[in-house]
């Protein structure tokens, strides 16, 4: 029997903003920039492909120092509010490339941290972006502070659980307060190096005390779809699924089930920009399917445009 996907296309309020459906284009790297017309083609394409919020990829917060700008980020927004998705952007406290270790920062060095990702938030604001999101996941370096395994510190950022929260907490607070009434997202790897679920649901809930309104989870299993995800709804904000949900049946189980209030395909909307469209428009005969070959991990790995070996 074929399984009715409309769940898929209900809307969603947040804090007065209006999602069109529940399908998000989570945050990836595509070598494009932000500010050229590749970027602007790329992402303008995706909204227009159908989903509900496009979360712009990972970007240093210490590119907003001198290269990012309200004006020159402001038409990317546009480019995908005129597509009808919303637009978010994904923060990524320092500079990706670099394995910076928590034991590594002074404490200068983390004040530093803190007030860049408020510059950053500041920028996206004036810039129109309906909100922002710390990446606080997959081993990068908030992920490393909350991992008893990866932060050696003896300071108030290491040791105990709330010592390796203080300084996602501390992130979030100065977003929030730069963001206003935006949407402020959180991204978490819900088990990594010496933590697990429990850890990681406490983390979640001092997350949305300190104002996070939407949590975004990553992964889940390939066996049940956004079970990592699933036990974050206890918070009471809505939850973001990702992993193996390309498949529309996957996505609407993740929903029917109560596991997740928001689902994102990442390498299926590489391969198909209109995988939205198509799924809606019951043409999902017609969808480029990503076969999992990695071929655009190995473009964004060479820092060429990511592409899709399906592609014609």
């Amino acid at each position: 029997m074929t399984r009715d996907l409309s769940l898929l296309f209900e809307p969603l309020a947040i804090k007065g903003r209006r999602l069109r459906n529940r399908i998000v284009m989570p945050p990836m790297v595509v070598n494009r920039g932000l500010t050229g017309p590749e970027a602007l083609a790329w992402y303008g394409d995706h909204a227009r492909g159908g989903v509900a919020l496009v979360i712009v990829e990972a970007t240093n917060t210490t590119d907003f120092e001198n290269r990012l700008t309200a004006a020159n980020l402001s038409p990317l927004v546009d480019a995908i509010h005129a597509g009808g998705a919303l637009a978010a952007i994904q923060l990524f406290p320092g500079r990706r490339g670099q394995t910076t270790q928590p034991a590594d920062l002074s404490n200068g060095d983390i004040d530093a941290l803190r007030v860049a990702c408020g510059h950053a938030t500041q920028v996206c604001r004036q810039a129109g972006f309906d909100g922002v999101e710390p990446h606080g996941a997959h081993g990068f370096l908030l992920n490393r502070f909350f991992s008893p395994e990866q932060n050696r510190r003896d300071d108030v950022y290491g040791g105990d659980l709330i010592n390796r929260m203080r300084l996602a907490l501390e992130i979030v607070s100065e977003v929030r307060q730069a963001l206003g009434d935006g949407l402020l997202f959180y991204r978490h790897t819900p088990v990594g190096p010496g933590y697990g679920i429990e850890e990681s649901l406490q983390l979640a809930s001092a997350l949305v005390d300190a104002g996070v309104d939407v949590l975004d989870l990553s992964p889940s299993s390939l066996e049940s779809p956004a079970d990592q995800a699933a036990p974050f709804r206890v918070h009471g904000v809505p939850v973001i699924a990702v992993g193996g949900l390309d498949r529309a049946e996957r996505a609407v189980e993740a929903l029917s089930s109560g596991r997740a209030d928001l689902v994102a395909v990442g390498r299926g909307l590489i391969a198909d920009a209109q995988w939205p469209n198509r799924v809606r428009d019951g043409r999902g005969d017609m969808i480029t399917r990503c076969v999992g070959c990695d071929c655009c991990f190995d473009d964004l790995r060479s820092g060429i445009h990511v592409g899709c070996a399906q592609w014609d």
